[in-house]
């Protein structure tokens, strides 16, 4: 598999799931049982959606990939610690988004690492 041919969709990817965070920060936080963190979750949103628009205005340099895989770290403590607070439905959908962070920042890493490197030469015919 090509990672550089992944940069598009994670930019819009993270645009989107910016925008989420933006429109239902709240919810968002009460689900992961912590409802007096939807400053941050909306915070998190802001971070979601520069990187996303890094990405897609810069998309063969690796910076807004790197600033994902910087931003994933963020959610991974944040998920964290709200399944190590959490009871129940709210500490397994904290569990969830921490699976769903440590996978994004494998693939983020991955991807900036293959747009880092130079374009492979084409073989001669």
């Amino acid at each position: 598999m090509n990672l550089r041919s992944l940069v598009k969709p994670l930019g819009w990817f993270s645009i989107g799931l910016g925008v989420a965070e933006l429109l239902a920060p709240r919810r968002i936080a009460e689900a992961h049982g912590e409802p007096r963190a939807d400053t941050l979750v909306r915070g998190f949103g802001v971070r979601e959606i520069a990187a996303g628009i890094g990405i897609l205005a810069a998309p063969q340099r690796s910076a807004g990939l790197w600033t994902r895989a910087a931003g994933d770290v963020l959610d991974i403590g944040a998920a964290g610690l709200a399944a190590a607070k959490g009871r129940g439905r709210a500490r397994a959908i904290a569990l969830g988004s921490l699976a769903f962070c440590a996978g994004a920042l494998a693939i983020d890493l991955l991807t900036a690492r293959a747009v880092a490197e130079p374009a492979p030469e084409p073989a001669p015919a």
